[in-house]
C-alpha cells in the first residue's frame, strides 16, 4: 500500500489484496457499510458518478482498477484497452480523498492460474454479447465473484450500459448467495448522446461525434417500437447502418428485460430494452435503451 497526496491530502492505494484485506478489517464495524465500484479503469464521469453514489450511501468506499484477461475473447482488444492509472487517480483524487483504490496486478487476482470459473447464469449469458464474445461472461463473473469475495462489499455499483452484466451478477450473487447488493445505476452521456465508454477515448474526434448516430437510431427505434412490431423496429436500425461506411451492426436485439431473451410479439405486462452493438473501425460500442 501507499498513499498518493495531493494539495497535502491521501489516499489510500493497495496492489496486494492481503493488504487490503488486513487494511479494511480495521475500519470495519459491526455497522458499517462498504460501497464498492469495480472498474477497468480509464475513468470517466459515468465511473465518477458511480463513486460519488457509493460514497452518498456508505461508509467506506472501495473503487477497483483491474483490466481483466479472462474476459477479453480478442487479444488485440485487450491489448489496446486503455490504461491509465495515474490520470484515473487525480480524477478519484479530485472526487474524494476517502476513496481507497485497489489496482491488484494479475498474479494478486489469479496467484498464476489466470482462467475462468465455469459459471451457469441460467442462459442470460447465452444472449447478446455471449453469442459474439464466448466465455466473456465466464471471465466477468470470475472477476466479480473474486473482487467481491476480497473487498465484500455491502453494496456494489454497475452502470447499466452494461444490462446484460449487470443482470448477470445479481444472478451470480444469488446463486452464490453472497451477501451484496447489487445497484444498477443510469447511463452516463456524453453532450452528443454517446454513452460514455474506456473505449470512447480511441476514438478520434471524427468518429466520437459521428457516434450520435447510435443512440439516434436507438431512440427512433424505440418510437417505432411503440407504434408497430419488433420485426419492423428491427428491420428499420438495420437498414439505418446498411449503407453506413464509418459504422457496422454487429447486433439490435429486443428483448425481455428479466430473461433477456429476444422477444417476437409484445406483451403490455412485460418490460422490454433494446440492445445494440457497433464497430467504428475496431473499435466494438454498445448501447441499450428501455422500450417501456
Amino acid at each position: 500500500m501507499f498513499a498518493v497526496n495531493f494539495n497535502n491530502t491521501a489516499m489510500h492505494i493497495f496492489y496486494g489484496k492481503v493488504a487490503l484485506i488486513a487494511y479494511l478489517k480495521t475500519i470495519k464495524t459491526t455497522n458499517s457499510t462498504i460501497g464498492f465500484v469495480p472498474t477497468m479503469g480509464a475513468l470517466h464521469q459515468g465511473h465518477l458518478a458511480l463513486m460519488q453514489r457509493s460514497l452518498k450511501e456508505n461508509d467506506d468506499t472501495v473503487v477497483s482498477i483491474f483490466v481483466n484477461p479472462t474476459q477479453f475473447n480478442n487479444p488485440e482488444d485487450l491489448e489496446k484497452y486503455p490504461r491509465t492509472l495515474e490520470e484515473d487517480v487525480k480524477k478519484m483524487r479530485g472526487l474524494s480523498d476517502k476513496i481507497i483504490l485497489y489496482a491488484p496486478s494479475v498474479e494478486d487476482i489469479y496467484e498464476g492460474h489466470t482462467v475462468s470459473e465455469a459459471f451457469d447464469f441460467d442462459g442470460l449469458e447465452n444472449q447478446m454479447e455471449g453469442k459474439f464474445r464466448p466465455g466473456h461472461f465466464n471471465g466477468v463473473g470470475t472477476i466479480v465473484k473474486r473482487l467481491f469475495e476480497i473487498v465484500t462489499p455491502t453494496n456494489a455499483y454497475f452502470g447499466e450500459k452494461d444490462f446484460q452484466q449487470l443482470q448477470i451478477v445479481k444472478k451470480m450473487v444469488e446463486k452464490n448467495h453472497l451477501p451484496v447488493n447489487v445497484v444498477g445505476c443510469p447511463i452516463f452521456r456524453e453532450d452528443n448522446q454517446l454513452a460514455m465508454s474506456s473505449r470512447n477515448e480511441r476514438l478520434t474526434t471524427e468518429e466520437r461525434k459521428e457516434a450520435a448516430i447510435i443512440f439516434k437510431v436507438l431512440t427512433e427505434a424505440k418510437e417505432i417500437f411503440h407504434k408497430g412490431t419488433p420485426e419492423e423496429t428491427i428491420q428499420f436500425v438495420e437498414n439505418s447502418f446498411k449503407d453506413n461506411e464509418r459504422f457496422e451492426l454487429e447486433y439490435f436485439v429486443i428483448a425481455d428485460e428479466s430473461t433477456l431473451l429476444p422477444i417476437e410479439h409484445k406483451n403490455k405486462d412485460k418490460n422490454y430494452r433494446a440492445f445494440i452493438a457497433v464497430f467504428v473501425n475496431s473499435i466494438r460500442l454498445i448501447d441499450t435503451i428501455s422500450l417501456n
